[in-house]
């Protein structure tokens, strides 16, 4: 603290100040993930060296501007011709456009790998489509603007030996850069429309799987439709003890729904997901599946999509038996928020039935004592019975 002090007064530049602030606190901070080795969090080691190495060249770049100053100011006081800092930054320029560039081409050959892995639904190829035309058309538009410009900042640097022409408008020229763009734009626009709308289609749900997902801080909840293939309704306002969800059992649909541990989808059926939040914003996020849709509070959503790929069939694309789909919270809902995953298993027809028949229902004997249903369950069986002793 008396350091922080120290190095927050006014007894030394406040540049160098914020410097070393930011490395005492970065230290500290490593010092704490490694005194709870256990506790997921961020390699702060490895972050503040990058960020000191960035600050350490940026502070070599402004000391070694300050030197060239220096310098120009002696030679002009002794009456020499000073820098021509016209010159320099033309040089500057290209070298930028130069690091720039390589910076570019490291992102491809190295960074590059980490893009989305192989779409596993049917709207993912579409959206994969869209945005490799949206970044080759950009990257080619961005080449030869980044081009243009700093080689333009360099080939026309300030001189004394010419004097600069003023282009104030051409009509041509704004035609070219509004109309061309335009029409690019509107085209992807168009296609990105009507891809989401097939996603958010609404109207056409015959054959879809409905299933629930309900965050939690920190953990998703499941609900299928029971062999009524219809899902209860549900109210916020009874939620509470073994009723997590808040299941409104007025509504009989709801009483052969079931509740799962893991997120099973029979191969190229739709299914419509549910989505649902119960305390802050979280996000439910498939990237296997291009599925990324908030779960907002009072605000219920659906996406619907088309798994393609089943579990062991991808096994066997990524040579890896252990594979498994993923689904994951894409919002920082706090500080238990990387426990936000759940397993998605896609399957065949057949692996679906046999799994969802083994599915336990969500109203549990605990839950119908809470809510009082187990005497109306005694005397339906009461009369099953009987019902079944007369026909013998």
């Amino acid at each position: 603290m008396a350091f922080k002090r120290l190095i927050t007064s006014k007894k030394i530049p406040a540049f160098f100040a914020a410097f070393m602030l930011l490395g005492t606190n970065l230290l500290m901070a490593q010092t704490a993930t490694a005194a709870d080795p256990a506790k997921p969090g961020v390699d702060w080691l490895n972050v503040s060296y990058y960020v000191l190495l960035f600050l350490l060249l940026a502070v070599s770049i402004a000391i070694a501007g300050k030197i060239l100053k220096v310098y120009d100011l002696t030679q002009q006081i002794q009456g020499k011709k000073g820098i021509n800092w016209n010159n320099v930054m033309g040089v500057v320029c290209i070298l930028f456009l130069i690091v720039g560039g390589i910076g570019a081409w490291w992102e491809f050959a190295v960074q590059g790998a980490m893009s989305l892995p192989e779409a596993a639904s049917k709207h993912g190829v579409k959206i994969d489509d869209m945005f490799w035309t949206t970044t080759v058309i950009t990257f080619i538009v961005f080449v030869i603007t980044q081009v243009l410009l700093f080689t333009f900042l360099f080939r026309y640097r300030h001189s004394e030996k010419r004097r600069a022409y003023f282009l104030p408008h051409n009509n041509t020229i704004e035609k070219v850069w509004t109309i061309i763009p335009a029409i690019v734009l509107t085209v992807l626009v168009i296609f990105g429309f009507f891809t989401w709308q097939e996603v958010e289609n609404t109207t056409n749900t015959k054959g879809d799987i409905n299933i629930d997902i309900t965050g939690h801080q920190f953990a998703w909840y499941l609900r299928y439709p029971g062999p009524d293939g219809i899902l209860g309704k549900k109210n916020f306002r009874l939620i509470g003890g073994s009723n997590a969800l808040g299941i409104d059992y007025t509504d009989k649909n709801s009483f052969d729904d079931l509740s799962a541990d893991t997120l099973v989808l029979p191969v190229n059926k739709s299914i419509r997901i549910n989505i649902f939040a119960q305390d802050v914003i979280h996000s439910v996020y498939m990237p296997h599946f291009r599925v990324q849709q908030n779960a907002v509070p009072g605000l219920p959503t659906f996406f619907k999509f088309t798994p393609t790929i089943t579990t062991a069939e991808m096994q066997r694309k990524v040579e890896d038996p252990k594979f498994e789909y993923l689904l994951y919270c894409n919002k920082i809902c706090g500080g238990s928020h990387y426990n936000m995953q759940k397993v998605v298993r896609v399957v065949t027809q057949g692996e679906y039935n046999q799994w969802i028949a083994k599915q336990k229902p969500y109203l549990t004997y605990q839950l119908r004592q809470e809510l009082k249903l187990a005497a109306a369950a005694d005397q339906k069986k009461s009369i099953s019975q009987n019902t079944l002793a007369l026909n013998n």
